[in-house]
């Protein structure tokens, strides 16, 4: 597994800073369709979370490609905090424990990777979906708050894969 660095982080809260900037309605509109504007975030939010799992999983192709995106992620974000700012790369941002996801939960993984494929194809949300699967890679290991969401997306998974797949222990 890939550890995220605040470079990592920074593209992250880039991509998620970026799509609340292009949804936000304004307070007037928000305040007369609250259930309108909100509906129009769930693809992204769908697709972060699915991005938390993928980060999640410890192996296979689904885990390469998370693993690639989150060390590209890392790369950029600490090339542009050096080069940008002044700061310093490699500095770990990582949230001390993860809760990787069990062979049930792996399969839901790979499930939710077939729909999320097929929405992207499909959907009129695809830009959505793949910027808040980015977005979710970057920020689903991390200490922040959006780290602290991935043990119970992950226990969520893999409490779904044991009642799918049938394996109570």
């Amino acid at each position: 597994m890939n550890y995220v660095t605040y470079g990592g982080v920074t593209v992250g809260l880039l991509l998620l800073c970026h799509h609340l900037t292009i949804w936000w309605p304004g307070p007037k509109s928000l305040k007369s369709k609250p259930l309108d504007h909100a509906g129009k975030l769930l693809p992204f939010l769908l697709a972060w979370t699915y991005g938390v799992l993928a980060i999640l999983g410890v192996g296979g192709l689904v885990g390469w490609i998370a693993d690639t995106t989150l060390w590209i992620s890392n790369w950029l974000g600490d090339a542009a905090l050096v080069w940008g700012v002044g700061g310093q790369t490699g500095q770990s941002a990582t949230g001390t424990n993860y809760l990787p996801l069990t062979q049930t939960g792996s399969g839901i993984l790979l499930i939710l990777t077939v729909v999320m494929l097929a929405a992207m194809k499909k959907s009129k949300h695809g830009r959505d979906i793949k910027f808040g699967t980015w977005c979710g890679i970057c920020l689903g290991t991390s200490a922040g708050v959006a780290g602290f969401a991935a043990v119970p997306l992950a226990q969520a998974a893999n409490w779904a894969g044991t009642a799918v797949y049938g394996a109570f222990a």
